[in-house]
């Protein structure tokens, strides 16, 4: 498949779970390996509903964060919210929250959600990872869940997170991570489903490094596939 179908399925599924119309052979209502099952329950209570049912991440990047009062987060791939507004709230009252999303209709979502959490340190993004619209050194914390191994090319994206980034600043993301040596079929139903895009261990490790992160570290969290895993993975730009 071409980057350009890629980015063609991957914004067909998420739209049809945006419009209600989720299709996916796994229910990350009740399926423990994806959705909210991460989050604690006084966690989940400080978002609206529709935003803890549009989650359809692998872990809780939020908690990885470890954010404080006055930090600027950007979340790539915000999906129905739930991360923003989250990290909203524990960098009030004077950090704020971006959440980027491909989708217009996630975007209006969010947008919803949020208001109903109360929250207003927030800005959604309408967006590529490949092409974040913020300027360069703008934000503290990226965070992402189980969005980046959507991504066709991931060199693209950890540039991005790198310039968008200050000097110090951090990485807390949940991805999908396949064993070292593991060979995955690229197949159009399996990339959508966070499979057939997934780095394998050491390769994520290195292209991070790569791209100008220092402290790189992938902590295993659970299977969630044939090989494939759900991962914390941190990193910070050097000073």
């Amino acid at each position: 498949m071409s980057e350009q179908q890629i980015h063609e399925e991957v914004r067909e599924y998420y739209l049809r779970a945006a419009t209600g119309g989720r299709d996916r052979d796994v229910d990350v209502l009740t399926d423990e390996r994806w959705g909210t099952h991460r989050y604690d329950e006084g966690s989940l209570s400080e978002v609206p509903q529709a935003a803890a049912d549009l989650s359809m991440g692998c872990g809780n990047p939020y908690v990885l964060a470890d954010l404080h009062n006055g930090e600027v987060v950007l979340d790539l791939g915000s999906g129905g919210g739930i991360d923003v507004i989250l990290s909203a709230k524990r960098v009030a009252p004077d950090g704020k929250a971006y959440g980027l999303d491909m989708l217009e209709e996630m975007v209006d979502i969010a947008i919803e959600n949020a208001a109903a959490a109360g929250v207003s340190n927030v800005e959604f993004l309408q967006g590529m990872m490949e092409e974040v619209p913020l300027p360069d050194g703008s934000v503290d914390v990226v965070i992402s869940n189980c969005v980046i191994s959507l991504a066709p090319d991931k060199h693209p994206v950890f540039s991005e997170m790198v310039r968008v980034l200050r000097p110090g600043g951090r990485i807390a993301i949940s991805d999908v991570v396949a064993e070292n040596g593991v060979t995955l079929d690229v197949s159009r139903e399996e990339w959508v489903e966070c499979g057939a895009g997934a780095l394998q261990h050491d390769e994520y490790i290195e292209m991070l490094e790569a791209a100008g992160f220092d402290d790189v570290a992938i902590e295993i969290t659970h299977q969630v596939g044939d090989g494939l895993h759900a991962g914390m993975i941190r990193g910070v730009k050097p000073l």
